[in-house]
């Protein structure tokens, strides 16, 4: 591994770690997972199955410590890597159009309602809820976090690419267009 690429990946979970901590919970303590947003910035950047299990084992060890959620600490350490893996897919599969500007805010919606997915049906089944609170946490809590991960994305992607371009771990970074 890279110890560059592991800089670069550690400082992303440390920057999402304190955008985490200061984001206000909005339903139920549930807060937008800004540590999931850079998590993407990573895996759309160093795009290798080592790194995407690193990054997603450190978010998800991380998450689960300061999650507000009763029953979110098992939930992180299920979802991060399920979601980071099922997203590293989605980046593979769309490689061709990965010029496009949209593609990666798009994926990031994506990721986003996929983890949302699997934080949501973790902590339900253990709190044991009534399956009909999914929906609505899900449009209360999931659906805005994508949007708001649509925008990050759509923002920090190509700053974070230029930023990789003018130093000298340009060579896994995928270009923006």
């Amino acid at each position: 591994m890279n110890i560059r690429v592991l800089v670069m990946l550690s400082l992303l979970v440390g920057i999402g770690a304190v955008l985490h901590a200061v984001a206000p919970p909005f339903f139920f303590g549930m807060r937008p997972d800004m540590m999931l947003a850079m998590m993407f910035l990573g895996i759309l950047m160093f795009p290798k199955a080592p790194y995407v299990l690193l990054l997603s084992l450190a978010t998800g060890f991380i998450a689960a410590l300061t999650t507000t959620v009763p029953g979110g600490q098992l939930a992180n350490l299920i979802d991060k890597p399920l979601t980071a893996f099922a997203f590293f897919g989605l980046v593979l599969l769309t490689k061709k159009i990965s010029n496009h500007k949209l593609t990666q805010p798009i994926l990031a919606g994506i990721g986003t309602m996929i983890s949302g997915s699997i934080f949501l049906g973790v902590v339900l089944y253990i709190i044991g809820l009534m399956e009909a609170s999914f929906g609505v946490m899900f449009a209360t809590v999931v659906l805005p976090a994508a949007a708001f991960n649509i925008l990050f994305v759509a923002v920090m992607y190509p700053i974070a690419t230029k930023i990789l371009k003018r130093s000298s771990m340009a060579g896994p970074v995928r270009q923006a267009s």
